[in-house]
C-alpha cells in the first residue's frame, strides 16, 4: 500500500518588541539569567497583566503579509500546564478568538507551479522560561528572562505534502516576517521555532492518520531531515500492520532520527478559558489601516520589480529577494551602474560563493555594498579589465581595503590608448612570423595565442576588445 505525508506546520516568532507582552521587562537576549523580569512575568500573586500595543501592532502587520483576515474582537485565555519554566502554571494566549485566520502562503519548488499553503490561524501568546540542564550534575536550572516575550504563533493548515515543501513554506514565512520587521528570525536563540505535525494515510483516502508531533527543530535543513526520518518511520510502521501512537517526538540532530518525548495532548488537556485580568481586545478598522499604510515591499513584490527594473531572470531574482538583507545589499550595489545585471552576477557568483565558503551570510560580508560599487564601475568605465577585478576582489576580501587605492597601488588600471597597444601589437606579430603565417592559412584560432602574447607584455592590462579590434586589423 502506498501512504500520502499530510503535513501542517506550527511555528513561533518572537516579535521584535522592547519590552514583554504584558509587563514593562526588557526582551534583550543573553542577560544575565533571571535580571530581565519583575512580579507580573514570573508570576507573583496579586500581579496583573497589561498589553503591550506594539504586540498587536506587530501581529497586524504579520496578518496582513499572509492574506490573514483580522478579526474584530479577539480574547486572551489561559492555557493551563505545569512546567519548571512556567511560572504562573498556566500561559497567557489565544484559543477561541484569536486575532487573525484564513490566510495563504504561495510556495513554489523548483518549476513547478506556485502553490498555496493555507494558514488556519495566527494567534498572540507569552513565551515561557527556558530549562538549561547540567551537563555534569543531575541538575536543571530555570531562566525565566525569556518568560513573557511576545510571540506569535502561525498555524498552516496541513496542506503540505513533503520535506521540500515544507522548507519551501519555512523559508518564505521566515523572509516575509523579517520584510516587514516584526521578528529578527534568528533560529539559534529560538526567535523563529517551528513543530511539525506529519501524519500518514493511504492514497486516495480523505481522512487523516494517526500524527506525531516533531519538536526541538531549529534550522531549515533539520525541519527537513525530520520530516524525511518521520516520514520513513511511520512508513515502516503502518507497513508492519502497527498503530502510530499520537505522540510528541524530538528530533536528535546528532543521530538523524526522532525519539519519543511524550503522549501528545489534545485541547482539552490544556483545559483553555478566558482569562479574567485582560478585557477583549477589539482591533478597529482605523487602527488596521493605520498599519497597512506602513507596510514595506514584500518578498514577491520585491521579486517582480527585480524582474521589471533590472530585467532579471525569475530565478536570479528569487535568489536576490531570498533575504531583505541581500535585496537592499544588491541594490545598494546596483544602484551607481548602468549595467545592472553585472551587479547581480558578481553578487551572485563571486560575493555569495565566497560567503558560502567562509560560512557566514551577507550582514558579515568583509566587503560592503559602496565598496563593491566602487569595484563595478571601474569594470565598467573600462578602468580595469575582468582579470584585475578578481585580483582587487581578493584584496578588497582580505584587507578591506578601498578598491580604488589597490588599483593605484598594483598598477592594475587597464591599458587602453590606441596608439600604445598597436606598438605592442606589432611587436607580437613581427616575433612570431611562423604563427601569422599560419593564422593567414586558415588556423584563425591562433587569434588567442597573439592576445596571450599582448597580455604578456602588459601584465593582463590591456583592453581585451580594443587588443582583438588592433591584432585583426593587423593581421
Amino acid at each position: 500500500m502506498q501512504f500520502e505525508p499530510v503535513i501542517g506546520l506550527e511555528v513561533h516568532a518572537q516579535l521584535k518588541t522592547k519590552t514583554k507582552i504584558f509587563c514593562g521587562c526588557s526582551t534583550q537576549f543573553g542577560k544575565s539569567p533571571n535580571s530581565n523580569t519583575c512580579p507580573v512575568c514570573t508570576g507573583m500573586p496579586g500581579v496583573l497583566p497589561v498589553l503591550n500595543k506594539q504586540t498587536v501592532t506587530f501581529a497586524i502587520k504579520a496578518a496582513l503579509a499572509t492574506h490573514c483576515n483580522i478579526n474584530q474582537e479577539s480574547r486572551f485565555d489561559r492555557k493551563n500546564y505545569f512546567y519548571p519554566d512556567l511560572p504562573k502554571g498556566y500561559q497567557i494566549s489565544q484559543y477561541a478568538l484569536p486575532i487573525a485566520e484564513h490566510g495563504y502562503l504561495e510556495i513554489q519548488i523548483e518549476k513547478n507551479a506556485p502553490q498555496r499553503i493555507g494558514i488556519t490561524r495566527i494567534h498572540m501568546e507569552e513565551d515561557a522560561g527556558k530549562l538549561i540542564h547540567d551537563s555534569v550534575r543531575a541538575k536543571s536550572l530555570v531562566d525565566l528572562n525569556r518568560t513573557g516575550v511576545p510571540l506569535i504563533e502561525i498555524v498552516s493548515e496541513p496542506d503540505i505534502r513533503s520535506a521540500q515543501e515544507a522548507g519551501a513554506y519555512l523559508r518564505k514565512l521566515h523572509a516575509i516576517l523579517k520584510y516587514i520587521d516584526v521578528c529578527d528570525g534568528n533560529m539559534e536563540q529560538g526567535s523563529f521555532r517551528c513543530d511539525a505535525n506529519i501524519s500518514l494515510r493511504p492514497i486516495g483516502q480523505k481522512e487523516f492518520g494517526i500524527r506525531a508531533e516533531l519538536k526541538n527543530l531549529n534550522s531549515f535543513k533539520n525541519v527537513e531531515k525530520a520530516i524525511r526520518y518521520e516520514i520513513e518511520r511511520q512508513t515502516y510502521v503502518l507497513g508492519d500492520a502497527k498503530p502510530v501512537i499520537q505522540e510528541t517526538r524530538l528530533w536528535d540532530p546528532s543521530k538523524n532520527k526522532t525519539m519519543s518525548m511524550r503522549g501528545k495532548e489534545q485541547a482539552h488537556d490544556y483545559r483553555y478559558f478566558p482569562d479574567p485580568d485582560l478585557v477583549p481586545l477589539i482591533v478597529d478598522e482605523k487602527w488596521i489601516q493605520d498599519v497597512a499604510k506602513d507596510m514595506p515591499e514584500l518578498p514577491d513584490e520585491k521579486l517582480q520589480r527585480f524582474i521589471n527594473d533590472y530585467n532579471l531572470s525569475d530565478y536570479d531574482a528569487q535568489v536576490l529577494t531570498s533575504s531583505i538583507e541581500l535585496a537592499d545589499y544588491f541594490e545598494e550595489t546596483a544602484a551607481p551602474l548602468k549595467e545592472k545585471k553585472q551587479a547581480a552576477n558578481w553578487v551572485m557568483t563571486t560575493l555569495l560563493g565566497m560567503l558560502n565558503t567562509k560560512g557566514i551570510n551577507i550582514t558579515q560580508s568583509p566587503i560592503r555594498a559602496k565598496a563593491f560599487s566602487k569595484l563595478l564601475l571601474m569594470i565598467e568605465d573600462n578602468k580595469i579589465n575582468a582579470n584585475a577585478a578578481k585580483i582587487v576582489f581578493e584584496q578588497m576580501l582580505n584587507t578591506s581595503k578601498d578598491p580604488v587605492t589597490i588599483v593605484k597601488e598594483k598598477g592594475l588600471e587597464q591599458v587602453s590608448d590606441q596608439s600604445e597597444l598597436e606598438t605592442m601589437v606589432l611587436d607580437v606579430i613581427n616575433e612570431n612570423p611562423d604563427e601569422v603565417t599560419a593564422y593567414k592559412g586558415g588556423k584563425t584560432k591562433l587569434l588567442s595565442f597573439f592576445i596571450g602574447q599582448i597580455m604578456k607584455k602588459t601584465r593582463g592590462k590591456a583592453d581585451p576588445k580594443v587588443v582583438n579590434s588592433i591584432l585583426k586589423s593587423k593581421l
